[in-house]
């Protein structure tokens, strides 16, 4: 007999071990895509409707060929989603980074520091250099690859909290929303908001379900990528503090989290601040480049009693973007009352609170509210539970008008007739 044959199953099949291995896999993919599949399907028509007209309306006005590639322009349309922001994310996807603080020579007014890359975080930069190295697309196809992905992971995110608190059916609405939300237009472009907010959610449902470590490492990623992460370090420990309080996990992992949480936001800061020998050079860097500094609110106040008198005598002045911007801002208060009054889980609170206090006690540009305020996907939950009640047509009608409306509001506003 053969050495083939002695080491041939008995049976001459496969060991029984294998087929119902591949069984479960099949089983389990199968229930991941009647779970998640509609989700996706949500998400991905709603958007692609707003980014077609989006696009449409760029390519029909046509204003982009005029401007700079580095600011709106391009040759063509889809070249104005890696501008602005999305420049510099591709700069330093390429070169690396250099943190300095260089005054401009004679400037003495609002402007008095050349930009610097060091105002971007690292991790979405670092992802773009990963999927170019990986797939050979340059930085910019490797830009928008990552935020496409990113989105969708976003709203599996959101769906997922907002399921536990409200079903199915609100988590998917939920999901909907995320896509035509003012300030989505941002989501497939260059810039890191599909990425902080997919870190966002699912560090929260993390929370909720106690599953603290992997809650840690979610929120040191997302503090590697925006620094509004504070509000998101703060309500992972204020949901650690309550868990302590009633001892329902021990006390390992929450610490543990806790501890974990703010290592990335808190070392970048703390890396920026080394290399340019100032222990506050990261918000100087903002402020003296980018007029962007804590103002105690300010700038917000100024622009919500100047806009509803039609006078522009504020900073960053852009009409149509800041009345969008004051639609959201305005908004906000009441949908965080209507979530507080579902008791939802302390973590979302927090989460909503802290971020929407950070974005206005900041002095910036008031149009890009829509966008900052984008990660508020809490807010999200209390619009789903209430739309979840409409028929499926009737759902569709308002998400899928919705959807369309956004490629201006959410999409051209921001990015052409703002400054993103």
């Amino acid at each position: 007999m053969s050495t083939a044959e002695l080491s041939r199953p008995l049976s001459g099949h496969e060991p029984p071990e294998v087929p119902r291995r591949s069984r479960e896999f099949r089983r389990r993919l199968r229930w991941a895509a009647v779970r998640y599949g509609p989700v996706l399907l949500t998400y991905g028509v709603l958007k692609l409707a707003g980014f077609a007209v989006f696009m449409y309306l760029l390519d029909s006005a046509g204003d982009f060929r005029k401007k700079n590639p580095r600011f709106g322009g391009g040759e063509h349309a889809w070249d104005v989603l890696a501008s602005w922001d999305g420049w510099w994310y591709q700069q330093i996807a390429e070169h690396g980074y250099d943190p300095a603080l260089e005054p401009v020579p004679g400037a003495t007014g609002l402007i008095t520091l050349e930009g610097n890359s060091a105002a971007f975080f690292p991790l979405y930069p670092a992802l773009m250099r990963l999927v170019s190295e990986c797939t050979g697309l340059g930085l910019f196809g490797a830009g928008l690859t990552v935020s496409v992905i990113a989105s969708f992971v976003a709203a599996l995110g959101i769906y997922a909290v907002a399921r536990r608190l409200g079903g199915h059916r609100a988590g998917l609405v939920a999901a909907g929303l995320w896509a035509v939300w003012p300030g989505s237009g941002t989501e497939w472009s260059g810039y890191s908001e599909s990425l902080y907010t997919a870190l966002a959610a699912w560090a929260c449902h993390a929370v909720m379900s106690r599953r603290w470590l992997t809650a840690g490492l979610l929120t040191c990623a997302a503090g590697l990528c925006r620094p509004t992460a504070a509000a998101l370090i703060a309500a992972l420990a204020v949901a650690a503090l309550l868990s302590l309080r009633r001892r329902a996990d021990g006390v390992l992992r929450p610490l543990a989290a806790v501890a974990i949480a703010p290592l990335g936001l808190f070392g970048y800061l703390a890396w920026v601040n080394y290399r340019m020998g100032d222990i506050n050079g990261y918000s100087k860097l903002q402020d003296g480049a980018w007029a962007h500094k804590f103002d105690w609110g300010a700038h917000t106040f100024k622009v919500l009693t100047s806009l509803p008198v039609g006078h522009f005598d504020y900073l960053f002045a852009r009409a149509f973007e800041d009345v969008i911007g004051v639609c959201v801002v305005l908004a906000v208060p009441v949908l965080t009352v209507l979530l507080l009054r579902l008791r939802p889980p302390a973590v979302l609170v927090v989460y909503t609170v802290l971020s929407y206090l950070m974005v206005m006690t900041t002095q910036q540009i008031f149009g890009n509210v829509s966008r900052y305020l984008l990660p508020l996907f809490p807010l999200f939950v209390p619009l789903a539970l209430a739309m979840r009640r409409l028929r499926w047509p009737s759902l569709a009608s308002v998400l899928g008008t919705a959807a369309l409306a956004s490629g201006s509001y959410a999409g051209y506003v921001l990015f052409e007739l703002g400054v993103p």
